[in-house]
């Protein structure tokens, strides 16, 4: 009699059509099913899958595209779990470009070869930076399906990519700032352009201040969220980049004179809007005060920019350019890093390194002078 068989072995079986069939039962008491043209090539498969379930790795997960796959992962994980702009930035990359190059590839049969030969397709297309991004995605989303039990293991962290050079910011000086700032005078863009200058803050974190985040009569702005556009939502409010991001700015007087005058000015078009006005309680908000769309104020930003006959920076470089200007003037690191909301000092310093040796430089004169021997 026929010894049965128990969890792990397998039974190989011809079928009608002449192929061959091997049925492992798994751990859940279900059938994994694999194919071959011969025994032997179902025996070697069979071989595989019963030393990949003995050492943990044989995934059990029901077969679906890569696709079908980062869709759930994205909804069900990254859109409940992660920060607007997080969830906004990983959609872009599986739209635009996984989706469409791979998002056909069953997720079990996803290979190293695969993931090789797309980004070596878009080797020259798109910057090492954005490459790098790519994989991290990818990354994340093969490191969940491992833990959901869908694949054996994640290839994309076995994917190799030319090293991506961080990008260093063109920044403004302090003239071509107040030149800025002096072409932006009475528009649009006029008190967010000095804030952003004198605090570092970055542009979600601006078109998010509430009235209620400022206190004009002791100078301090309270950074308590940030604002993000994303396709499908719409406008987010959501928590600052770290736990530091939430933070307390104190504000300089020309800083709050601008702010007491745009008040006022923002009262007036209250009045003269009426019911058309919609009151979000917003510092700088849109002509009926609503939120003031990211997008629009980086197109406004680059006119002005345009206008002022100025390099074409970033409004970020803008948050660099205050940094830098700092610890140039030789402001203690801890406070710039504090102002920037910096979950580090560490950050800060890996950010600014070409600032950062100035300042040891005048450590090293300042214990010259301080132990110096005659």
């Amino acid at each position: 009699m026929m010894a049965r068989r128990g969890h792990g072995e397998g039974s190989i079986t011809r079928r009608k059509d002449g192929r061959y069939q091997a049925a492992l039962t798994l751990e859940n008491h279900k059938r994994k099913y694999i194919y071959g043209k011969t025994r032997k090539e179902v025996q070697d498969k069979l071989n595989v899958a019963l030393y990949e379930q003995k050492q943990g790795m044989l995934a059990t997960g029901p077969q679906q595209t890569l696709g079908m796959y980062l869709e759930r992962w994205l909804e069900q994980v990254i859109r409940l779990m992660r920060r607007p702009n997080t969830y906004k930035g990983y959609r872009s990359v599986v739209n635009y470009h996984l989706i469409p190059a791979l998002g056909q590839i069953k997720l079990q049969r996803l290979t190293v070869e695969h993931l090789q030969a797309f980004f070596a397709q878009k080797q020259g297309q798109l910057k090492p930076s954005m490459m790098s991004f790519i994989q991290s995605v990818l990354n994340s989303a093969l490191k969940n399906a491992v833990k959901w039990g869908l694949v054996a293991r994640n290839v994309a962290s076995l994917v190799e990519l030319p090293r991506a050079e961080r990008y260093e910011g063109q920044i403004l000086t302090v003239d071509q700032a107040r030149k800025l700032l002096e072409v932006a005078r009475g528009s649009r863009l006029d008190v967010l352009l000095l804030v952003a200058v004198t605090t570092g803050m970055r542009q979600g974190e601006l078109v998010a201040l509430h009235w209620s985040d400022v206190d004009l009569e002791r100078g301090i702005v309270q950074v308590r969220r940030t604002l993000t556009w994303v396709h499908g939502m719409g406008y987010v409010e959501g928590e600052p980049k770290s736990k530091a991001g939430r933070r307390k700015i104190v504000l300089s007087q020309v800083v709050v004179g601008a702010l007491s005058e745009h008040k006022a000015r923002q009262e007036v078009t209250r009045i003269k809007l009426g019911e058309k006005w919609k009151d979000h309680g917003l510092i700088f908000c849109n002509v009926h005060g609503g939120y003031f769309n990211p997008g629009h104020v980086r197109y406004l930003f680059k006119k002005l920019l345009k206008e002022a006959g100025l390099p074409d920076v970033r409004f970020h470089d803008l948050r660099h350019g205050a940094a830098t200007v700092l610890l140039a003037a030789k402001i203690d690191l801890k406070a710039v890093s504090e102002l920037l909301g910096h979950s580090s000092v560490a950050i800060t310093a890996d950010i600014y390194a070409h600032v950062v040796p100035e300042m040891q430089q005048e450590i090293v004169k300042k214990m010259d002078d301080l132990y110096g021997r005659s």
